[in-house]
């Protein structure tokens, strides 16, 4: 067995037994050693996609969904560079991805040879850890620093926080699994692993049952003076309110959330990323979803207010929250300042569940004022825009509402992340709603959503704007490569419609150099990646499509036509008339 050969099969070995269970690799000559050792490892999926940056994305939709580490490997040079976007993501977002980078070895930096950069702290501080790996050699003492680099490497993946680890693999030819000494560049040895290092060095070269370290991490709670204090401030509140912000993993779980709600009596504005907007606690009266479109228009206010998750998708409730003037706790078991206004008081370093389970022990109220007119004004919103949502924001309702039970749900930044906070009804269904709202950017959301498609045994439903979708179109690539069956739908308004609610919409170079019409036809799309298509501009129609596309074997694209302006014109007109409907 050639070195290389060997490396390659203990990264893949110890990476499976430290938990990682897929891995996607985008084809490359320098990574050879690396795919072809996943790819031969029973306890990896593998998943070969041609464009790094979609690779990815992949990879990153498939930990956001399994909440477990994935990998994506790729070859050197601009291979490694078109993963960042997916890094950043993950860092920002929490998500456990492991990057594996190829490399030439370290004579061949900074020598103009080809293919070859500077890989070393690539990402910058995006990664939870960065490691440039040893040369591979046929050592002992070698091997067992490598599978413990990648077993501490997992485990940092998985946090907290949860994040990238990025691992460079520097790699001599000849790379081939096969490889002698004939395959070697001239006056380069090939070097080979014996039997007798084998036998001599088994720990070395297989590896522990398990992982070669055992990462035990503590989860972070509270003293008893601590959550005394944090109860009594909770308990003698006059109006409280709790908020679930997107999550990493829906956090604190739904029994304990429900828990603190009950002995608050405060109500619970839930994200649609939280975890919370759908499934069992939908049918608690204190959960609200519809608290973008109203909050802004009742004068109550809370004075203590309890935060779990990253910032609201709602710029209304965050503005909200802001000028509340209250007391507000900032739960985070990684200790992270996720608040951008600076208006919180309190940040709590805990375990998200042990901390509302330790709140609802210390409290027993019963709701006031401030929760009766939460909950009013969030039964009268509902009531209010019934059949009357704008056309974007129809197709998220729908989305959500006629989604199967259970259904992974994956939104695109822009509108339909913010379509979906406004109008996605709680409901009693298993969604699972995802999104890169770490960065919020627009790029690799298809693939984002396709990677999240395998890793569960249910219905995937992905809606996009159009530019996203442009933006990632080699992502679909892995529909077929993969045969994942999905509903693709992608809200086409020709063009930035976001910009539409930005002050540079009055200004004469707003149509050529903001909202940008690219007057494409997406239709060729499904030819060219082999998907079945259909198009509406009719709300009717669309549910009927989308109703028939989510029960089908397959993948449709289904792309709903809508003008931005009458949109943005048609979100003001609701807006204003909900503001004037719970001012009176």
């Amino acid at each position: 067995m050639h070195v290389n050969a060997l490396w390659g099969r203990a990264v893949a070995d110890e990476l499976a037994k430290a938990g990682l269970d897929a891995a996607v690799l985008a084809p490359g000559s320098r990574s050879t050693p690396l795919s072809v050792a996943f790819v031969e490892h029973e306890g990896v999926e593998t998943f070969s996609h041609l464009d790094e940056r979609s690779a990815a994305f992949f990879a990153l939709g498939r930990a956001k969904r399994t909440a477990t580490p994935t990998a994506v490997v790729c070859t050197s040079g601009t291979a490694a560079a078109n993963l960042h976007p997916a890094v950043v993501e993950a860092d920002e977002g929490r998500v456990p991805l492991v990057v594996l980078t190829a490399d030439r070895p370290p004579e061949l930096h900074d020598s103009g040879a080809n293919q070859t950069i500077d890989q070393v702290d690539l990402y910058g501080d995006a990664p939870r850890t960065a490691r440039t790996l040893p040369e591979p050699e046929a050592a002992g003492r070698k091997l067992r620093s490598l599978r413990t680099t990648l077993a501490r490497a997992v485990a940092e993946s998985e946090g907290p926080p949860a994040g990238p680890v990025h691992l460079d693999v520097p790699l001599r030819k000849p790379l081939e699994p096969n490889a002698d000494q004939d395959d070697a560049p001239a006056g380069v040895p090939a070097p080979q692993v014996g039997e007798a290092f084998r036998e001599a060095n088994p720990l070395a070269v297989e590896g522990r049952d398990g992982p070669f370290v055992e990462v035990t991490r503590g989860r972070a709670d509270l003293s008893r003076p601590d959550r005394r204090r944090l109860s009594d401030a909770v308990a003698s509140a006059d109006a409280g309110l709790i908020v679930c912000g997107p999550a990493d993993r829906p956090a604190p779980a739904g029994d304990a959330l429900l828990g603190l709600a009950r002995a608050t009596g405060f109500p619970v504005l839930v994200d649609p990323l939280s975890g919370h907007r759908f499934g069992t606690t939908a049918s608690d009266a204190a959960i609200c979803g519809g608290y973008d479109g109203y909050v802004q228009a009742i004068e109550a206010t809370p004075d203590v207010v309890v935060r779990f998750g990253a910032s609201p998708t709602s710029k209304p409730l965050r503005h909200y929250l802001r000028d509340a003037g209250a007391r507000q706790f900032l739960v985070d078991p990684a200790g992270g300042w996720r608040e951008a206004t600076f208006a919180a008081t309190d940040l709590v370093v805990a375990d998200e569940t042990r901390v509302a389970a330790a709140i609802a022990d210390g409290v027993d109220r019963t709701p006031g004022g401030y929760a009766d007119r939460i909950l009013e004004a969030e039964t009268a919103y509902w009531d209010l825009v019934a059949g009357s949502e704008p056309p974007e924001g129809a197709v998220l309702a729908d989305a959500a509402a006629l989604a199967p039970d259970p259904a992974t749900l994956v939104v695109s930044n822009s509108m339909p992340v913010r379509d979906l906070d406004r109008f996605g009804r709680p409901r009693e269904a298993t969604l699972t709603v995802l999104g890169n709202r770490g960065a919020s950017g627009i790029d690799g959301v298809t693939s984002t959503a396709l990677g999240a498609g395998p890793a569960a045994d249910e219905p995937l439903v992905a809606v996009l704007g159009d530019l996203a979708y442009v933006h990632d179109m080699n992502g679909l690539l892995a529909v077929d490569r993969f045969d994942v069956d999905a509903t693709l739908v992608c809200v086409n308004n020709d063009g930035g419609g976001i910009f539409h609610q930005l002050p540079i919409a009055d200004h004469e170079t707003f149509e050529e150099w903001f909202r940008t019409p690219h007057g494409l036809d997406f239709e060729p799309t499904a030819d060219l990646y082999g998907l079945e298509f259909a198009r509406t501009d009719d709300r009717e129609q669309f549910r009927e499509v989308y109703a028939e596309s989510v029960g089908a074997d397959g993948t449709q694209v289904i792309e709903v036509r809508t003008d931005a302006e009458r949109t943005h014109e048609a979100r003001e007109a609701l807006a204003n008339r909900v503001r004037d409907a719970l001012a009176t």
